[in-house]
């Protein structure tokens, strides 16, 4: 992923090893990552278990929220691709009975949007 690339918020895939690194504490050694998604700072890591998203927050990054969200309890997806005057796709999780959804995601571009997509449909489905 280039620097400017980085810098307007497109995603990038991160490998297997570079994920776990990122993870380690977190991911469980029976846990096998699928797919792994940079953006800027943050991370959205699909394993054959759950989604988890890395926040990184605050100036220099240190503070970080590792959101966790089991397949079984997400009950709905929303992807919005790009148009022409909206140059956003988005990616909304929703879980249980929720009206929010628990995770919103922002891409500048479709790139990588449906293969998040295609992971989503096959863990939930």
């Amino acid at each position: 992923m280039g620097l400017i690339s980085g810098l307007l918020g497109n995603a990038g895939n991160i490998s297997e090893v570079d994920a776990r690194k990122k993870l380690a504490g977190v991911i469980l050694e029976t846990e096998t990552i699928d797919l792994a998604f940079k953006l800027v700072r943050d991370l959205i890591i699909f394993t054959d278990k759950r989604i988890i998203v890395i926040d990184k927050q605050g100036v220099t990054g240190k503070k970080t929220t590792y959101h966790s969200l089991p397949y079984k309890s997400v009950s709905r997806f929303l992807v919005e691709t790009t148009g022409h005057f909206d140059l956003d796709a988005e990616l909304k999780i929703f879980i249980s009975s929720a009206n929010e959804p628990a995770i919103t995601l922002q891409f500048t571009n479709d790139k990588h949007i449906f293969a998040i997509q295609q992971a989503l449909a096959l863990a939930v489905l």
